[in-house]
C-alpha cells in the first residue's frame, strides 16, 4: 500500500493560507488551530503503480513561535523587517513523513524489491516576503532510511480575487542528492532480474508547479483545492522501476478553524 496519508499531511501543511490567520505580512496574533478532512488522489512514477485516492483527517496549530501541520513542525526563529513591504523569516523544520517510498506489493514491477521507507527529515528554511512574490529556500537532511539530502527553492504569490477567494500559484525546483535517488529509485544487485537491471542513482533536479485555491465561507469554515505536478529529473526517469516522467496529485480539503 502506498503512503498517500503522508503526502496528504505534507500538502495540508504546505498551504499556509489555509490556517486561521488572514493573509498579510508578519506573524499571526495569538494562536490558531483547526481540524478538517481532506481527500487526496496521487499518482507516483513507479512502473505499474495505480493511482491511489484516500480521505484523511487534518490538524493544524500555529502561533508566533511554532507551526504544526500534520507531521510537519516548524520552530520559528526571529525574523527581520527589511522595510514596510519586505521581511525575512527563518525557521527550523521537522518532517516526520514525506510520502516517499513503496512496498514490493505496490506493483508487479517492484516484485522482489526491498521495501523503501519514508524518512524523518530535519532542516532549516528561509523566506523572503515581498510585494511581488514570496521566495522560499529550504534544506532538509534525512535522519535514517535514505540518509539523503534535499534542497527546495520556490516562488509563490497570494492573489485575492475577492474577500473570500484566494489563489496561490507556486513554482519551484527540488534538488535531491545521490543517496536519496539511489534509495528510492535505485535497483540493488540482489534485486536485479532479467527484466530489471541493477541501477545506481545520481543527484538530480525536479521542477514542480502547484496551484492552490482557498474559499472562506466565514471565519471558521473554509475549503481548499490543491493541484500539483512534479517533473522528474533524468537520473530518476532512467531508473528501470520508473515508468512515468511526472508525478501528480489533487487534494480537496475542508477545515474548521477554532
Amino acid at each position: 500500500m502506498t503512503r498517500v496519508s503522508a503526502v496528504a499531511a505534507v500538502l495540508a501543511c504546505s498551504a499556509p493560507a489555509f490556517a486561521q490567520q488572514p493573509p498579510g505580512k508578519g506573524e499571526p496574533e495569538g494562536s490558531s488551530w483547526g481540524l478538517g478532512l481532506a481527500a487526496i488522489s496521487a499518482q507516483k512514477a513507479y512502473k505499474g503503480m495505480d493511482r491511489e485516492t484516500k480521505a484523511l483527517p487534518m490538524i493544524s496549530y500555529e502561533n508566533r513561535y511554532v507551526k504544526l501541520g500534520g507531521p510537519n513542525l516548524e520552530l520559528k526563529l526571529p525574523g527581520i523587517d527589511l522595510n514596510e513591504s519586505q521581511r525575512l523569516n527563518f525557521g527550523i523544520v521537522t518532517k516526520l513523513f514525506d510520502g516517499a517510498g513503496y512496498e514490493a506489493s505496490d506493483s508487479p514491477a517492484l516484485a522482489g524489491m526491498a521495501e523503501r521507507k519514508s524518512s524523518v527529515w530535519f532542516g532549516a528554511k528561509m523566506e523572503w516576503e515581498n510585494d511581488l512574490a514570496d521566495v522560499k529556500l529550504e534544506w532538509l537532511g534525512a535522519s535514517g532510511n535514505s540518509k539523503g539530502q534535499r534542497l527546495n527553492f520556490g516562488l509563490e504569490r497570494k492573489i485575492m480575487l475577492s474577500p473570500s477567494l484566494m489563489l496561490i500559484p507556486q513554482v519551484g525546483v527540488e534538488w535531491v542528492d545521490k543517496k536519496y535517488v539511489d534509495y528510492y529509485y535505485g535497483v540493488r544487485a540482489n534485486e536485479a532480474t532479467s527484466g530489471r537491471a541493477a541501477y545506481t542513482g545520481k543527484a538530480t533536479v525536479n521542477p514542480e508547479i502547484n496551484l492552490t485555491g482557498i474559499y472562506r465561507f466565514d471565519k471558521q469554515h473554509s475549503m481548499m483545492l490543491n493541484v500539483g505536478v512534479r517533473s522528474l529529473g533524468k537520473e530518476i526517469k532512467d531508473s528501470p522501476i520508473v515508468g512515468r516522467s511526472t508525478e501528480n496529485r489533487v487534494m480537496l480539503g475542508y477545515k474548521y478553524s477554532f
